[in-house]
């Protein structure tokens, strides 16, 4: 078990030291991800570990992606490129719990909820790097009215299916991970594995679209969102062109992080379900 841990912390330093060096966490973000990484590599062996470092490289690419293209849509967004403690522990937190609800007491359906939560984030996140360069603007997932790029709740036929394509990678690398770990069936993965590949492309493309729809449509109702005073941009941070932004609707404890965690909540429970009625 010792090894586990050793191997744990080298394998998320190398990994968190190398995103902190490009910009990618900050160093509260860096201190979170080998917290996050090392508890899952550990308690929850490649399985666990690899699905969420999919996420993480994927997601890294992408915000890297087109950066300077997006720079306009995304300079209203609440967090930047650079991941902090917030970000990392409302993308990977609650799969940290989920790997170790299952160390203590093992059940596939555990598993389930991880694959529907690491399927959300993905999707989330390959919605909004991928979707944000579409030529259409967005329409409100409220109304369907067309919305200025980067509005909250803003969904593109692009982004749409960045989605689906995220939760799908996640179901393909869940299997594919569980295939390769040496203690896949001691640890209560051997129905997945015999139960192939379709019943997690099935999890993660559900998942991941169910929570990712669930973000955006939190993200227009209930997220706490600001108007510039300077160029009247309405924004998801309470400070934009170096001035204070006044609030124009939602909860001010609705934050983009939190909006995260509800929808990858969901996005979990979803796969819960979905898994006990086909299994």
């Amino acid at each position: 078990m010792w090894l586990d841990w050793c191997m744990g912390i080298l394998f998320s330093l190398l990994i968190a030291g190398a995103a902190y060096g490009k910009k990618s966490l900050s160093g509260s973000g860096a201190v979170a991800a080998v917290v996050v990484g090392t508890v899952l590599f550990a308690w929850g062996g490649l399985p666990w570990y690899g699905t969420l470092l999919v996420f993480f490289l994927t997601s890294t690419f992408l915000t890297k992606w087109r950066h300077r293209q997006k720079a306009a849509v995304e300079s209203g967004y609440a967090k930047s490129g650079r991941r902090d403690a917030g970000q990392v522990l409302a993308n990977g937190g609650l799969g940290t719990l989920l790997c170790i609800g299952h160390s203590l007491w093992p059940h596939p359906l555990w598993w389930a909820a991880f694959i529907g939560v690491m399927a959300t984030v993905t999707a989330d996140t390959w919605a909004t790097e991928i979707g944000g360069s579409s030529r259409q603007m967005p329409r409100s997932i409220i109304n369907g009215r067309r919305v200025p790029a980067g509005t909250s709740g803003g969904i593109t036929a692009l982004g749409l299916g960045a989605s689906l394509s995220g939760g799908l990678v996640i179901g393909i690398f869940g299997w594919l991970f569980i295939q390769w770990g040496t203690d896949a069936a001691a640890v209560g993965f051997n129905t997945y594995a015999s139960s192939g590949i379709g019943l997690l492309l099935l999890l993660g493309a559900v998942g991941g679209m169910v929570g990712s729809l669930a973000d955006s449509w939190l993200g227009a109702v209930f997220q706490v969102m600001y108007r510039c005073a300077v160029c009247g941009k309405e924004v998801e941070k309470n400070r934009h062109c170096n001035v204070q932004s006044v609030q124009v609707r939602g909860a001010a404890f609705m934050t983009n992080d939190a909006v995260n965690l509800i929808s990858s909540l969901l996005g979990g429970a979803v796969c819960v379900g979905l898994y006990s009625a086909i299994i």
